[in-house]
């Protein structure tokens, strides 16, 4: 999805911030408070890719008469052997979790490694470095997500600066869903993760109220009328590098992970494993506890830009081991 940078572009409230609700039934845990002293150097890109034989997003594409490739479209979706919503499992002992010290209170997070390796790489040592240190939550969406994490000011680096010092490529696990207490990085484009990310915050009788997955279907329906329109188009890529956080498909997504979008909630339109234009946020972890906390820091007062009145600060994200 086309939608995190600093400054949150409207693409991101207009046509799905109505569909993003759940209630969490998240898992808490007991931490040890034992602090780890690793230190992650580079990612472990072992993990497997998808073969092919499953059903596939640009499948929605080709259907139409698209050549998904002859637009730049060439998604490489990690394959993972967990069940769908192990992500709301505890942590096993001697796993990395984070917890991130803010002003409203503790938030843990499970990272994900094995699923998002370069992902958790750069979270894990820009934490170990302090670059989240007094950083704020700059944009709170009551019903959609708490977003923050910027760091550095440079301008080449919307979405903040990397622990690789340049944007790094997306990657789309799927088994890992932008369910609500999944924490996501923030982008603007395709492979433009920096150092933001996001919290899910939405609740599931919004996800519910909002058309749930109907609301998904007329979505798509509506982008492949749209897709028609620019066939011929020599403005056919600029549309999809425009709209693609809109090409979610929903026929290929399994039963059971729509069962778990309409159980805990979430965002769906975020996953770039089921998007026609390799399109998506990056989940890279979850919330474990402190869920509390992110419902109290969503509530605070925003302005028209969803820019808090009053920082919200990250004091220091702390690296342990479980």
């Amino acid at each position: 999805m086309k939608n995190f940078g600093k400054a949150l572009t409207g693409a991101l409230c207009v046509a799905l911030s109505l569909v993003l609700a759940f209630a969490f039934s998240g898992c808490s845990g007991k931490t040890e408070e034992k602090t780890s002293n690793a230190t992650v150097d580079e990612a472990e890109k072992t993990y497997p890719v998808s073969t092919g034989d499953e059903a596939k997003a640009i499948g929605g594409l080709e259907a139409l008469g698209f050549d998904p490739e002859a637009l730049g479209i060439k998604p490489e979706i990690i394959n993972d052997d967990n069940p769908v919503g192990f992500q709301l499992e505890n942590p096993k002992k001697g796993d990395t979790i984070a917890v991130l010290h803010t002003d409203y209170g503790d938030i843990t997070l499970r990272l994900f490694a094995e699923q998002a390796p370069m992902t958790v790489t750069n979270f894990v040592n820009l934490a170990k470095a302090g670059k989240y240190n007094n950083t704020t939550f700059h944009r709170v969406i009551e019903g959609f997500v708490v977003q923050g994490g910027h760091s550095g000011e440079d301008p080449n680096h919307p979405n903040g600066i990397s622990s690789y010092g340049t944007e790094f490529e997306d990657e789309f696990c799927d088994k890992l869903f932008n369910i609500r207490g999944a924490v996501s990085m923030a982008n603007n484009a395709k492979d433009s993760n920096g150092s933001q990310f996001f919290i899910n915050q939405t609740t599931a009788g919004d996800f519910e109220k909002n058309g749930g997955w109907s609301n998904y279907d007329d979505l798509w329906k509506n982008v492949k009328a749209q897709l028609e329109n620019y066939r011929d188009s020599n403005l056919l890529s600029a549309f999809i590098d425009e709209n693609g956080d809109k090409f979610i498909v929903p026929s290929v997504i399994p039963a059971e992970v729509k069962e778990l979008y309409e159980k805990n909630g979430g965002n769906p339109n975020l996953d770039g494993a089921f998007n026609a234009a390799d399109r998506g946020n990056t989940v890279f972890a979850q919330v474990i506890s402190g869920m509390d906390v992110v419902d109290s820091i969503a509530k605070v007062e925003v302005d028209k830009n969803s820019v808090p009145l009053e920082n919200v600060v990250i004091n220091s994200v702390e690296i342990k081991t479980y």
